[in-house]
C-alpha cells in the first residue's frame, strides 16, 4: 500500500499516485508495455487475481515488471511527509528518502525498543513498558531456554549413539584389516600409509609449542598424569593405533638414547630445537615431530617418526 497522500506537504502530482491504492508510490515498479507505474505491493496483489493492467488492461505478468526510471524516484524521494508518530507527538517533517532512517530514531516512535527500567533488563518495545510484568517475562524467558537446552540434550544423546555405532564398525573395520595387513603385503603398505596420513593431519591440527626446558622433561609420570594426558590425546583426535604407544614411551625407560640422561639432552640440545613441537592442549606435554629438512636421527626419534613428552619448561 502506498502512503496517505495528507501526510505530505505541498501538492503531490498525480503521477506519483498508485492507480490501485491512490496512495503516493511506495516501492515502485513498473509495467513493461504501457509504463504504468504501481506500489509494488499493489500490484504483486492485484496479479494474484489477474494477468492484465488496471489500468489499460494489457496482459502483464510478475516476472515483467520492473523498477521505475531514476527520474521519478528522484520525484518521490524530494517529497516532504509528516512523521507517521505524529498521533504521538512527533512534529518532524522529512523528505521521503529519509524517513526509514527518521522512524529507527524517532523518540516517539511506539515500538521503539527500549529496556526495561524495572530492572529485568529485558528490551522491549515502548509501548508494553506500561503492561511488561517482569517476572513474567523473565519466566517465560527461562522456559524457552531451559526448552532450547533440552533439544540439544536430546540431540547431543542421539549423536553420542550414532558416534558409538560409528566407533563400532570402525573398530570392525580396523579389526579386518589388521587380518588383511598380515596375509597380504600390499595391503600392509595401503595401510601404512593410511595411518602415516592419519597421523600427519593430527599433528597438524595441534598448536606450535616450544621446549625452554629439556632438563625439565618429566622422567617418571605417574599413572594420573598419565590418565589425564591420555584422555586429553584423545580429546584432540589422536590416532587410536599410536595412543598407547605415546603414553607408554613417555616413561624415561622407554625415551630414545638422545634423551636418555640430562648430559645427553644437553648435548644435543642445538639439534632438538630444530625439531617440529606441538603441544597437547591444554597440557604441559608435546608432541616432538623432525622437520622436513633436517636427518631423522634414532638418538632422538622412534620408529613412528614422533614422540611424546611431559616437560614444565613448554611455551
Amino acid at each position: 500500500m502506498g502512503f496517505d497522500i495528507i501526510r505530505f506537504v505541498g501538492e503531490v502530482d498525480e503521477e506519483l499516485l498508485c492507480p490501485i491504492c491512490t496512495g503516493v508510490l511506495q516501492d515502485p515498479v513498473q509495467a513493461p508495455a504501457c509504463e504504468h507505474a504501481f506500489c509494488k505491493g499493489c500490484i504483486l496483489e492485484w496479479l494474484l487475481r489477474q494477468s492484465t493492467c488496471p489500468v489499460d488492461r494489457l496482459s502483464v505478468n510478475v516476472l515483467q515488471l520492473r523498477p521505475v526510471p531514476r527520474i521519478l524516484k528522484n520525484l518521490l524521494n524530494r517529497l516532504y511527509i509528516i512523521c507517521e508518530n505524529s498521533s504521538y507527538g512527533c512534529q518532524n517533517v522529512v523528505k521521503l528518502d529519509t524517513l526509514d532512517s527518521h522512524l529507527s530514531e524517532c523518540e516517539y516512535n511506539p515500538k521503539r525498543p527500549f529496556p526495561c527500567e524495572q530492572g529485568c533488563g529485558l528490551i522491549i518495545p515502548k509501548d508494553e513498558h506500561k503492561d511488561h510484568n517482569c517476572v513474567k517475562e523473565l519466566r517465560e524467558l527461562v522456559q524457552k531456554q531451559q526448552q532450547k537446552i533440552n533439544e540439544m540434550h536430546q540431540d547431543m544423546a542421539t549423536y553420542r549413539y550414532e558416534m558409538t555405532g560409528i566407533k563400532d564398525e570402525m573398530r570392525i573395520l580396523k579389526g579386518y584389516v589388521r587380518a588383511l595387513r598380515v596375509c597380504n603385503p600390499s595391503v600392509r603398505a595401503v595401510t601404512d600409509e593410511l595411518e602415516r596420513d592419519e597421523i600427519e593431519r593430527w599433528s597438524s591440527s595441534l598448536p606450535q609449542a616450544r621446549v625452554t626446558r629439556w632438563g625439565g622433561m618429566i622422567s617418571t609420570p605417574d599413572e594420573y598424569l598419565q590418565n589425564n594426558i591420555k584422555q586429553a590425546l584423545i580429546e584432540s583426535g589422536c590416532p587410536a593405533h599410536i595412543l598407547d604407544d605415546l603414553v607408554k614411551n613417555c616413561h624415561e625407560r622407554n625415551w630414545p638414547s638422545g634423551l636418555s640422561s640430562l648430559e645427553t639432552r644437553q648435548h644435543n640440545r642445538r639439534h632438538y630445537d630444530r625439531y617440529n613441537c606441538k603441544r597437547i592442549p591444554g597440557k604441559q606435554a608435546v608432541i616432538v615431530l623432525p622437520c622436513d629438512n633436517i636427518m631423522v636421527s634414532d638418538d632422538m626419534m622412534s620408529e613412528p617418526g614422533l614422540i611424546m613428552i611431559f616437560a614444565h619448561g613448554i611455551e
